[in-house]
């Protein structure tokens, strides 16, 4: 009997990574009663759902999820269609689908399905790799992409476009390609300014300069900056953040939760997160390392690098050395449907680390 438990509940879970994700909750869970009382009730409430997904993922073995794949990705790119036709219009943006009995946004399905089609479509030609491959995995990625940015929501179509990148770089792609497509893409850089939607160039201006309009468009940027400056070494202490406190900071819970945190617990604060971030992500890299397969070694180690992106963009975006764009903290940042989304990863690597024994024929 206790035997059989193990094996249901205890021995998908990998206990590195599971310490390191409930320290990161830890810290949501302290940050989150500091900046916003009234919604941790809901958090408890979405990290219960969360970590039951995560619990389930992980007993599904990496040969099952391969099978999945392909209509997982193609079911994105059907919802997707279906917001830029029918979705309800939100703050001038297309991004959420209305099925009558629940409300749901594609696009966060895609930063699982994405590197999950592509890690497929690599494992069934792992023999045959050529320059061809990658132009069709590259078209692959920039479909889902498109018709993201089309909604417009700059800050998911980044992160769909990393975790389609991730794969195909652990696939191999030439070095000489991908510097030629920076290249490319930075040439590029002055024609792509006139394609930005008005509040995206805005964005980007604000970042260069937000003292322009401090009360309006530079108001996040400026208040975030004062919060992280003002936390000092130390930090203000749990609760004692001004700049949270008195309201200064917008989406506080949310994207700009990392402002909160650092006014709290200052410079010594940050560099723990830190550490729990990169622990994650390197236990993340070494189970991609040990996996057993190509389509695991590839799923693996983009999922790891999803998790780096997220909290690089958004501590970016809140020290004010990216432009904001919408991207919450991964596993600290008040939101349902990201946490779902972060935890299903973990579950995925889980069960990557799980069956790395077996060979597949």
């Amino acid at each position: 009997m206790i035997r059989e438990l193990w094996s249901k509940f205890v021995a998908p879970i990998d206990g590195p990574l599971m310490a390191f994700l409930g320290l990161l909750i830890l810290l949501a869970l302290i940050t989150m009663a500091s900046a916003s009382p009234a919604r941790l009730t809901t958090l408890l409430a979405h990290l219960a759902i969360a970590l039951t997904i995560m619990r389930i993922v992980a007993q599904i073995p990496p040969q099952r999820l391969m099978y999945l794949a392909l209509p997982i990705y193609v079911v994105g790119v059907l919802l997707l269609v279906a917001v830029a036709l029918f979705g309800d219009i939100s703050k001038g943006a297309r991004r959420w689908l209305d099925l009558g009995f629940i409300r749901i946004q594609p696009s966060e399905l895609m930063k699982i399905a994405m590197p999950l089609m592509l890690a497929w479509y690599f494992q069934k030609r792992e023999s045959m790799l050529r320059l061809r491959e990658y132009f069709i995995a590259t078209l692959l990625l920039l479909l889902p992409v498109a018709l993201i940015v089309r909604q417009p929501d700059l800050g998911t179509s980044i992160l769909v476009l990393s975790s389609g990148f991730f794969v195909i770089f652990f696939a191999g792609l030439p070095w000489k390609i991908i510097l030629g497509l920076g290249a490319a893409a930075a040439s590029a850089a002055p024609f792509a300014w006139h394609l930005l939607h008005d509040y995206q160039r805005q964005r980007i201006l604000t970042l260069l300069d937000p003292e322009k309009d401090p009360l309006g468009k530079g108001f996040h940027i400026i208040q975030s900056t004062i919060a992280i400056g003002s936390g000092g070494i130390l930090g203000k202490g749990w609760g004692q953040g001004t700049q949270a406190q008195l309201e200064f900071i917008p989406e506080r819970h949310t994207d700009f939760i990392f402002a909160v945190y650092s006014e709290e617990f200052g410079l010594i604060g940050n560099l723990a997160l830190l550490v729990l971030y990169a622990l994650l992500i390197g236990r993340g890299l070494l189970i991609a390392a040990n996996a057993a397969t190509l389509f695991s070694r590839l799923l693996a180690g983009a999922i790891t690098l999803i998790f780096f992106t997220y909290a690089f963009v958004n501590m970016g975006m809140v020290s004010g050395i990216l432009p904001v764009v919408g991207v919450p903290l991964p596993f600290v940042s008040y939101g349902g449907t990201a946490l779902v989304t972060l935890c299903l990863g973990i579950g995925i690597l889980m069960s990557i680390h799980k069956n790395r024994m077996l060979v597949q024929k």
